[in-house]
């Protein structure tokens, strides 16, 4: 078990399941890749390994991106927001992020806006 730094971790606004949303970001180009979830665990893994590491809601356990894929990203800095309720983990992103085989979760489907100008 890694432990978070206490100083982080007090800074932190959890849901009631103790997690926090972690958008991942291409840390050169500013692609928003995906989001998963952090407890205090995978945020302090994802700290002292340089891989981030994610909570899986579904399956109930943490999972390091990259693993099982080979789509490994690779931690370049994370960010906590002025509210302390989003990670932002800028990474080096290998191959795909999406589990659908997709460079980002965020390709599929793109909503109409209706903007007057």
């Amino acid at each position: 078990m890694t432990t978070l730094d206490p100083q982080i971790a007090a800074r932190l606004k959890r849901t009631e399941d103790g997690l926090v949303p972690a958008v991942a970001q291409q840390h050169d180009t500013g692609e928003v890749l995906m989001l998963g979830w952090m407890d205090d665990e995978a945020l302090a893994r994802t700290l002292s390994t340089g891989r981030a590491t994610y909570w899986s809601r579904s399956r109930q356990e943490y999972w390091v991106k990259g693993d099982t894929s080979g789509h490994v990203q690779w931690v370049k800095e994370v960010r906590l927001d002025c509210d302390g309720d989003t990670v932002l983990v800028k990474v080096d992103q290998v191959g795909a992020a999406c589990h659908t085989g997709d460079r980002t979760c965020f390709d599929a489907d793109l909503l109409g806006v209706g903007v007057d100008g």
